[in-house]
């Protein structure tokens, strides 16, 4: 088999041979030239030591230096080269407290996750594949290299990134790999915040989020997630939808684009309604109030993931107002612009038409009528320039105290009212118009 390593992959690896030392591209980027894919980084692995690789390239840095990976710059493009190694044990379910460089590569592919990942290349070689990574990737599966027991005992997280790759690939598990992970599952408490984020959002945007679901019925999502849980089963005995809560999430995650911000927002968008459902006397089950529980569960939840600020502001307004439905006026978009945030609007736009397309086909295609409507509504205030902020009104601040209003919440609640009287007719909004109306309201 050949691959096309890139012209500065191709240096490194010249370079660290012509010096007397095996080197190789290897795990994912490997893994995805044999399926066509792009890889995002070209990782290498060498039988130099770390000193070594940096008498050899001009420019380094010593990224991972004691686990023995050095970073080489070429231009403005950066590589990792990592010495053959072999961890020491696990005493935390997370890292290796310490690691020995040997020069044995199958040693050092030997200590990978999955057998797809442990595979390496170079073109005087090419394919040294020990652990069957080929064979898997032909078989559709993911497989961990070894005992799957051991390898999820060295790093828990490597639990949720089977599910992960399986999402990316739409690779199943492997029967033996995925009982391991069920059994050791509790074991990802040990694992951060930050490393589940991480996974979770690969597994997300990934071409095949509904494999979440197989994070939950292996036991993963009771411990980094268990608000799915608790999705799970909750019937919705409503017209307007035929599955329960959590199925008609899966399907609203696959009906928006693989964005991280929109997958989030669907991920969390119907979580509220386990805990304020009802049924009323004739069975029908009822949700009221659901969105804004939805908002504060999914701010609790990406707080304790540690996703930033503005992920956690714009996800929980996307899900505050994901139900948020209007008639297709003018003013109603305008005013709907406002609350939601103009450049939050084309998201909110996908939200409601995942929303809809993952219901039942009860008034579907009026639901999805009045979207198509609001959004050339929203499209041609855009175009039209129509005032829908406080930034947008034709008078400031300075003008009101000019016209003798001292500065203050009297003055902030003024600027709020000239923009609702300005949102009902965008025509106001010329500065004698607006000078005119506050002159009114202070002489009355």
């Amino acid at each position: 088999m050949k691959i096309n390593l890139p012209g500065k992959v191709l240096m490194i690896i010249n370079n660290l041979q012509f010096h007397g030392y095996e080197a190789y591209a290897v795990g994912g980027c490997v893994r995805d030239s044999i399926l066509a894919r792009r890889p995002e980084d070209w990782d290498i692995t060498t039988s130099a030591r770390p000193e070594e690789i940096k008498k050899l390239f001009r420019r380094t840095v010593d990224t991972g230096i004691e686990h023995g990976t050095v970073t080489v710059l070429l231009g403005k493009d950066s590589y990792e080269v990592t010495t053959y190694r072999i961890d020491g044990a696990y005493e935390d379910g997370r890292h290796p407290k310490e690691v020995h460089f040997t020069t044995s590569l199958e040693e050092d592919l030997r200590r990978r996750d999955f057998t797809i990942n442990a595979m390496a290349y170079n073109d005087e070689v090419r394919l040294v594949d020990i652990f069957g990574g080929m064979q898997d990737l032909n078989r559709h599966l993911i497989r961990c290299v070894g005992d799957p027991k051991e390898r999820f005992s060295e790093d828990a997280l490597r639990i949720l990134r089977a599910v992960r790759f399986s999402a990316q690939l739409n690779f199943p598990v492997e029967p033996e790999t995925a009982e391991a992970a069920r059994e050791l599952a509790p074991s990802l408490e040990k694992i951060s915040a930050e490393r589940i984020q991480a996974e979770l959002v690969k597994l997300l945007v990934s071409p095949h989020p509904e494999r979440i679901r197989d994070a939950f019925e292996l036991g993963i999502t009771k411990v980094i997630l268990p608000e799915w849980d608790a999705m799970e089963g909750v019937a919705q005995n409503t017209p307007h939808h035929r599955y329960d809560v959590a199925e008609h999430t899966l399907r609203a995650l696959k009906n928006v684009k693989r964005d991280r911000i929109l997958r989030l927002t669907m991920l969390f968008h119907d979580m509220g309604k386990p805990a304020v459902k009802t049924t009323d006397a004739k069975g029908r089950d009822h949700f009221k109030g659901h969105a804004l529980v939805s908002e504060e569960i999914a701010r609790r939840v990406l707080r304790r993931l540690k996703f930033d600020n503005d992920t956690v502001k714009k996800v929980t307004r996307l899900v505050c107002y994901h139900d948020y439905r209007m008639e297709a006026t003018p003013k109603n978009v305008r005013r709907a612009m406002n609350r939601i945030g103009v450049e939050l609007f084309p998201y909110y736009l996908a939200v409601r038409l995942a929303d809809v397309k993952a219901q039942s086909p009860y008034h579907r295609r009026e639901k999805i009528e009045n979207i198509v409507a609001v959004r050339e509504l929203y499209q041609h205030a855009l175009l039209e320039d129509q005032c829908v902020t406080l930034r947008q009104l034709a008078v400031s601040g300075r003008d009101l105290m000019d016209l003798g209003m001292k500065p203050g919440r009297e003055l902030g609640n003024m600027l709020s009212e000239l923009l609702e009287y300005v949102i009902d007719d965008p025509e106001r909004n010329r500065k004698e118009i607006l000078c005119g109306y506050v002159r009114e309201k202070l002489n009355g």
